[in-house]
């Protein structure tokens, strides 16, 4: 009978059922990484090709005249030309200088605000629903002010973009600290932890999730304030992405514009799949990520 009861042998290994078995079950199926790659790849290429497929639909429909809505074979012919050139390259380097500036700063006076509301009930009475009123405010809004402020310049789109992300960031912040179990907070104290150690090893690791969130959430609300601001904003000498949209409009030139539009769709796909790993990361460490699915 002894031997009926050990771990490992044929017995033991007979009587798993239930949940034990489907999650062993889990475990022994392997798939290469060419396979992961694969079925992380085929929805986005097979989304890809309906929007190719919509688009030259509705240009074949004659809708609106070639001028106007170039089908994808043209503006594939001027993003690539575009690419080739040095003017794409360069006015990507502004907005991207522009936005990891900007979006920076966000995250440092976010980061401060939120942690600052979320820890004192006078700040939370006095200035938490305004941080939230100024999350739903449109970015547009803040350019008069802006450009009265600081005229046509740097400083202008500057504003705007700090103003457009960090609220969304401080909410982030404020969600995730709202959240963090009480028992999490005693056993930090416990252990001794106080002050900036208690923000360090307790509440920012429990509120990272949310604070994630605000993080990715702040960046769209700044990339959609910088695009507004440079397309204002043109009487700046430096290119952008923002001014070549305005320069191919006034020009009638919809496959400089279209592509441009591409390229601001891409660099936002590139920056929420970095979003996306940093989440998953965070998802695996908290062991909250399905293997088997992922």
């Amino acid at each position: 009978m002894a031997s009926d009861t050990i771990a490992g042998t044929p017995r033991a290994d007979a009587e798993i059922s239930g949940l034990d078995a489907l999650e062993i079950a889990g475990r022994k199926k392997t798939t290469t990484r060419a396979a992961t790659i694969w079925a992380s790849t085929w929805p986005k290429l097979a989304a890809l090709a309906i929007a190719i497929g919509t688009w030259q639909a509705v240009v074949w429909a004659g809708f609106w005249p070639p001028y106007s809505l170039p089908g994808p074979a043209a503006v594939g012919q001027e993003l690539l030309r575009q690419v080739s050139g040095p003017q794409l390259w360069e006015g990507m380097a502004t907005t991207l200088r522009r936005a990891a500036l900007g979006y920076i700063f966000s995250v440092g006076v976010g980061l401060l605000l939120g942690l600052a509301v979320a820890r004192s009930r006078v700040l939370r009475a006095a200035i938490g629903s305004m941080i939230t009123a100024l999350q739903t405010m449109p970015s547009i809004a803040w350019f008069p002010l802006a450009i009265l402020l600081f005229e046509l310049s740097e400083k202008a789109i500057f504003f705007v973009v700090v103003l457009g992300a960090a609220p969304s960031i401080a909410n982030g912040v404020i969600s995730g600290v709202d959240y963090v179990p009480p028992l999490l907070l005693r056993a930090g104290r416990n252990l001794g932890a106080r002050g900036l150690n208690l923000y360090r090893y307790v509440i920012a690791p429990a509120a990272l999730p949310a604070i994630v969130a605000g993080l990715k959430q702040g960046w769209a609300f700044s990339w959609r304030s910088l695009m507004a601001g440079e397309l204002i904003v043109v009487g700046i000498s430096q290119t952008s992405l923002g001014a070549q949209l305005t320069y191919s409009r006034e020009l009638s030139d919809a496959p400089w514009l279209l592509s441009t539009m591409i390229v601001i769709l891409v660099v936002g796909l590139v920056v929420d799949a970095a979003f996306g790993v940093a989440d998953r990361t965070i998802r695996r460490r908290w062991g909250v990520l399905d293997q088997a699915g992922q």
